[in-house]
């Protein structure tokens, strides 16, 4: 891709934002960096771009004299691709990429491309330990925090990249090619963005839109959605399930996870090896094993990897126990499948659960908790932007109170808990009300829960 002289405009000033325009004008383009925000917001990584890379910064709405000029376009994750500025470009035969494609243009190995609507970050992990661990040169990358070009110049032709993908950066891919590909499930989110579910499934599909025969694709049979791409995809497909045995793919049978492929079966390791709670973590472990056995990492050493891994900050993470009451940060959990995930792994416990929930919302139904709730939920302490819809939708399904902030309601969770039960964040809403991020709304929690124990000291003795 030819980029000295080119004239470019980054969309976006957060994390992609920032490696797209600084990688950019490391290769002799022209480049300006939008974002809607006044530039005094903006991070001081992005503003320094200024000096450090001679980059313009622009800020509210983009002159018309400006986008005439503009050859490239880099759209960031969180900027609609309907936005005007990318409308034009399009429109006047430029190109509009993002920064998963920039990347992909100059990355030099192949790609294990991971999305789905939950247990991305988690299966991206593992799939990079599980590699890491068999011996092979491996980088992680892309929407788990460090920005795909950041990895430019550090692999070679036999490298693996595991790459994390939203729905976001699957919109914006137009040449990008996994080797292999994870769907983990479709389930209803970000509805806030698209204007359908039916749109939203399809950016999940692009993932899979340039591969051919000698690459593998890896779907959850159990999902209605991803099993029903099985038939129409170029790659070699691989099914996993957790709720029945398949002719050729991954299962669980009773405790045994099984590979099978026709008459041949090897029994990979037992579910009771796996430290994650949940059956779904089982799910993601399952489509781990299968991205490792695409990349050729020996079974025993896979087996190894997924009994020392323990989780990732924010998924369903233990923090401490207080009064014989658990803490669990599942701040993560940002759609209502994500949480109903997370409460099916905590019906494993004797106790019940006090869940706090809530934050912006998505435009998504929280009515599919109901009957978990119902059954499992001492009570529910509503937080943020959608606090009042939340409380109309599960009304009489458990008792509803208002936290003010995520100190106050750890502080009612805990005063509202009985020993041997849970409080669960997995708050089913995204973070932007409150919080910077889910990452920020996380440690805020295990502040609150870590102050309540009685400071550091209190936390280590309780854990």
């Amino acid at each position: 891709m030819q980029t000295e002289g080119i004239k470019a405009l980054v969309l976006g000033a957060g994390r992609s934002g920032v490696a797209s325009a600084r990688f950019l004008a490391d290769r002799g383009a022209i480049v300006a960096l939008h974002d809607r925000k006044d530039v005094a917001e903006w991070t001081e990584s992005a503003r320094s771009l200024k000096d450090s890379h001679r980059v313009g910064l622009i800020s509210g709405e983009i002159p018309s004299w400006l986008l005439d000029q503009i050859e490239l376009v880099v759209i960031s994750p969180g900027v609609p691709t309907a936005t005007v500025p990318a409308r034009y470009i399009d429109r006047k035969g430029g190109e509009v990429i993002g920064e998963v494609e920039l990347a992909s243009r100059f990355l030099s190995g192949r790609i294990v491309g991971i999305t789905g609507s939950n247990g991305k970050t988690t299966t991206t992990t593992l799939v990079g330990e599980i590699l890491k661990n068999a011996g092979i040169d491996t980088r992680v990358g892309g929407n788990i925090g460090t920005p795909l070009l950041d990895l430019v110049g550090t692999t070679d032709e036999g490298t693996w990249i595991v790459a994390e993908l939203s729905s976001f950066q699957l919109e914006t891919i137009r040449d990008f090619h996994p080797n292999v590909a994870i769907c983990l499930n479709v389930t209803p989110n970000h509805l806030d963005r698209y204007d359908s579910f039916k749109d939203y499934a399809a950016a999940k599909h692009r993932l899979f839109m340039n591969q051919t025969a000698s690459d593998a694709a890896i779907l959850n049979a159990d999902d209605e959605i991803t099993s029903s791409w099985a038939s129409g995809l170029n790659a070699s497909v691989t099914l996993f399930s957790v709720r029945r045995e398949l002719e050729t793919g991954l299962f669980l049978r009773g405790r045994d996870l099984v590979s099978r492929a026709g008459s041949s079966e090897k029994v990979l390791m037992s579910r009771d090896e796996i430290f994650l709670k949940g059956l779904h973590n089982v799910e993601n472990v399952l489509a781990a094993l299968a991205a490792g056995l695409a990349c050729g990492a020996d079974p025993a050493s896979m087996r190894e990897t997924v009994r020392n891994f323990r989780g990732v900050e924010h998924r369903i993470e233990f923090v401490a126990e207080v009064d014989r009451v658990q803490f669990y940060n599942d701040s993560k959990a940002t759609s209502v499948d994500a949480t109903l995930k997370a409460l099916e792994a905590m019906a494993e416990n004797d106790g019940e659960v006090v869940l706090i929930l809530g934050g912006r919302g998505k435009n998504a139904p929280y009515e599919p908790l109901r009957p978990l709730v119902e059954k499992i939920v001492r009570a529910i302490v509503v937080i943020g932007e959608d606090a009042d819809n939340i409380e109309s939708q599960l009304s009489g399904a458990a008792m509803i109170v208002h936290g003010s902030t995520m100190e106050d309601a750890v502080r009612q969770a805990h005063s509202i808990a009985e020993a041997g039960d849970v409080v669960l964040l997995a708050p089913a809403c995204a973070s932007f009300d409150m919080f910077g991020s889910y990452e920020e709304r996380g440690h805020e929690f295990k502040r609150a829960v870590k102050e309540m124990a009685g400071g550091e000291a209190g936390l280590e003795r309780s854990a």
